[in-house]
């Protein structure tokens, strides 16, 4: 009674749909080419959902793949400060040309297009999601291996948009060890589930920390629930992060891609299956 015949704007997947699957689908630039597209959701913010992109691109980028970020956080966007971008993204006659890292990696997000960093981005969702899809569309990515999108928390605009416009292989979704994770990951596995996108497993960040002294592992969140909500939605545990000091400065001096972690090189392996 209350569909407005709007399937753009809708994530369900109710009888009366109208449109195919591919609809909504947004081209890719021509000037490019992607293998695999993977995104990086939370339920809530302050879960370190940039970093795990961040780390998940510098993995493949060390194994000699082509790596890229699309950063959709559009309000929030940190992963230029997490490598260390300065540089703006240019255009050409063929489009936006992303700005690639130290590493090789390239990075596209609209703080490579504000003219000062600190400048806040006060644009309604429409806009915020007609971006993202610009960054698929009209950014010159070339050939990549594997794509790292950095959603922005939550199941509004963007999430929407990007299930909706970008064929994903799959997402990550990122938590942290409280017991309030059981509902905010059943509200991501539930979204996933209603657009059909497959999810690769669950990343818990902030898991323990390393004391420095004796070398022991403390919860300093509680226990973990991960396991069990894992098994709850049948899903993987990709990764159990620390609470790293290290981590932490590494991004705010903008060196992520100097940490040397092997906590996804499991994940990583099955990534590599189809690409050589």
């Amino acid at each position: 009674m209350e569909c407005s015949h709007d399937c753009s704007s809708c994530s369900k997947n109710c009888s009366s749909r109208k449109a195919d699957k591919n609809e909504f689908r947004a081209e890719l630039n021509k000037k490019s080419s992607v293998k695999k597209v993977i995104g990086i959701v939370s339920g809530k913010g302050g879960v370190g959902k940039s970093m795990v992109t961040s780390l998940l691109a510098c993995t493949m980028n060390k194994k000699g793949y082509k790596t890229a970020v699309l950063d959709a956080d559009i309000t929030g966007p940190s992963i230029p400060k997490a490598f260390g971008l300065t540089d703006k993204a240019t255009g050409s006659d063929d489009g936006i040309i992303p700005v690639k890292s130290k590493g090789g990696i390239d990075v596209m997000s609209v703080n490579l297009l504000l003219a000062d960093d600190t400048d806040p981005v006060v644009w309604r969702g429409p806009v915020i999601a007609g971006t993202v899809k610009q960054f698929w569309t009209d950014v010159v990515w070339g050939d990549v291996d594997f794509m790292f999108i950095d959603m922005p928390p939550g199941t509004g605009d963007v999430p929407l948009t990007v299930f909706q416009s970008i064929e994903l292989d799959g997402i990550i979704i990122v938590t942290s060890p409280q017991e309030l994770v059981s509902m905010i990951v059943t509200k991501a596995v539930k979204m996933a589930e209603l657009m059909n996108i497959p999810i690769f497993g669950i990343v818990e960040n902030m898991s323990y920390f390393t004391c420095p002294d004796n070398g022991k592992n403390y919860k300093i969140f509680g226990d973990s629930h991960i396991d069990e909500i894992a098994k709850e939605h049948k899903l993987s545990v990709i990764a159990k992060l620390p609470i790293n000091p290290e981590l932490a400065n590494a991004c705010d001096r903008g060196a992520i891609e100097e940490i040397d972690g092997n906590w996804f090189d499991g994940f990583a392996a099955g990534l590599e299956v189809g690409i050589k």
